[in-house]
């Protein structure tokens, strides 16, 4: 599942020619796109989807989301280990799942050996336009 979660600012920075952000979602830190809100300040609350800041939110509404979220479960569903949850909904063994998807095909170099992709994260030299495709 594909959402756009309501996460905190931290921090800003340019990173190769992209404002990004650190921001947190209920304790999960991610990098964050802002080319598409770049006014936006440490302490504010965005709406991310797929790594991109899309707009603001208020603090109340941002809190009661992710409250909402972490109840339902949603919340380690998008940034938790895949591999263990497709374990769980195949009745696996979480606990081996990661090392059972990657034996005999490690990760490319420069890639994540476990999960990686899950969650609102931007490679810093993706634009907005090649995000859209």
């Amino acid at each position: 599942m594909c959402l756009a979660v309501p996460g905190r600012v931290l921090s800003t920075a340019e990173s190769e020619g992209a404002l990004m952000a650190e921001v947190d979602f209920g304790g999960v830190r991610k990098e964050v796109c802002l080319q598409y809100i770049p006014d936006v300040t440490v302490g504010e609350y965005v709406i991310v989807h797929v790594g991109f800041a899309i707009q603001r939110l208020d603090e109340r509404s941002a809190l009661e989301t992710l409250a909402n979220f972490d109840r339902l479960g949603i919340l380690e569903e998008e940034f938790g280990d895949g591999f263990e949850l497709a374990a769980r909904q195949a009745g696996g063994d979480p606990a081996t799942a990661g090392d059972r998807a990657t034996a005999g095909n490690p990760a490319p170099a420069g890639a994540p050996a476990h999960g990686g992709g899950a969650g609102p994260t931007a490679h810093p030299s993706t634009t907005p336009e090649e995000a859209a495709r």
